[in-house]
């Protein structure tokens, strides 16, 4: 499992999935979330501004990632 570190929470989901470089653009992002081809927590999620903190869990593309507060243990 990878790890992503954000700075400060919460962060909206496509905008991880854009920042993370997991999808090319914004759009891109919304597109596969509204697809239903994003897990968080083990659901599928489909609200493409859902919030997201740290210890959520994100499954995209047969890869899954921990999002990590930077700072928080």
């Amino acid at each position: 499992m990878q790890s992503i570190e954000i700075s400060k929470e919460p962060v909206e989901l496509y905008k991880i999935l854009k920042f993370e470089g997991l999808v090319p653009s914004g759009g891109e992002a919304k597109l596969v979330i509204s697809n239903g081809m994003v897990l968080l927590n083990g659901k599928v999620e489909t609200q493409k501004r859902k919030k997201i903190i740290s210890g959520d869990i994100i499954e995209f593309a047969n890869e899954k990632f921990r999002i990590n507060l930077v700072g928080a243990p």
